[in-house]
């Protein structure tokens, strides 16, 4: 029997099979980044906000999902050598279902993101959906097997924290541009390390991806300092902050570092699942800088359904 003939036995292995498509797990993650930028940008909350918070949140799901799916139709040749238990070869997804998929999903994101522009009254939210699903076809398409892969992944992942703060009444300052940044670089990181996946990998690239994600953790010691709103305790006692992130870089910095030590797939995969589920940790530590404890404690609740499903579903 060929991978095109095996087929889901029922509904539940069906809807598995669309889950691991779209990296279900990680689409929290990508929730995460949006839910930061708005928070970021609104100190405060008004009920109407909150209905652009949710659109965005849709918005960002269907840029991430549609991006992946669109990611694994490109790939699928590859992944038949490299990882043929993935939805596309091992026939549970069909390639052309698959793409039409992607390409309804990333519809769908740039729809999203025009209804939240309306209900902001911000134009700029719409002009940054469509720079993002522009950006994610680049990568999908063309730039990720390229040297400029990893940059075009942390652009898209900017540029989605930017789609949150882009629904803010004021103009962004350095501050935005800073936690926006650092994200960006991270995922940049993020994306060289997971290079390695597939096999054994060389020990140079990991350790010089290793220093870009602890060089996106390491924007964030300035954050305070760049940020007008920043809530009281952290002028008080601005060491909370150092330590806080000396923390969570010194602990991400570890894993990616086994990687270097031990430069084998199983390894590399846990480091960047690691790093993904971070990213929500990340986020909510810059939403403290403006919301103090609320902000961050709404952000972390969104690693609870990415660690319930990702036991379920894989996320790399």
């Amino acid at each position: 029997m060929t991978a095109s003939d095996r087929q889901p036995y029922g509904p539940l292995d069906l809807l598995r099979a669309y889950l691991e498509l779209v990296r279900a797990p990680n689409l929290f993650t990508s929730m995460a980044d949006v839910v930061m930028g708005f928070l970021f940008a609104h100190p405060f909350l008004t009920s109407d906000q909150g209905l652009v918070l949710a659109v965005l949140a849709g918005a960002s799901s269907c840029f991430y999902a549609g991006g992946v799916a669109l990611n694994d139709v490109f790939d699928a040749e590859i992944d038949a050598r490299e990882r043929p238990e993935r939805p596309i070869p091992s026939g549970r997804v069909p390639l052309d279902a698959a793409r039409r998929l992607g390409r309804a999903l990333l519809a769908a994101g740039v729809i999203l993101a025009g209804a939240a522009a309306g209900l902001a009254s911000s134009p700029w939210t719409a002009a940054v959906g469509l720079l993002l699903a522009t950006c994610i076809v680049l990568y999908d398409r063309f730039l990720k097997s390229t040297p400029l892969g990893p940059v075009a992944m942390g652009a898209c992942r900017m540029l989605n924290v930017l789609l949150g703060m882009s629904a803010g009444l004021s103009p962004w300052g350095a501050g935005h541009w800073l936690a926006a940044g650092a994200i960006g670089v991270y995922v940049a990181g993020v994306t060289w390390l997971a290079r390695g996946e597939t096999g054994t990998a060389s020990r140079l690239p990991l350790t010089l991806a290793t220093l870009v994600i602890l060089a996106g953790v390491g924007m964030l010691f300035a954050l305070p300092r760049w940020t007008e709103n920043r809530v009281a305790l952290l002028d008080l006692e601005p060491h909370r902050w150092y330590l806080l992130i000396g923390i969570l870089g010194a602990y991400t910095g570890l894993r990616c570092f086994q990687t270097v030590a031990e430069p084998e797939a199983d390894v590399i995969q846990s480091a960047v699942k690691h790093c993904i589920l971070s990213l929500v940790i990340l986020d909510a530590a810059i939403c403290y800088v403006v919301w103090d404890l609320p902000g961050a404690v709404a952000v972390l609740t969104l690693l609870v359904p990415a660690i319930a499903l990702g036991r379920w579903i894989y996320s790399t």
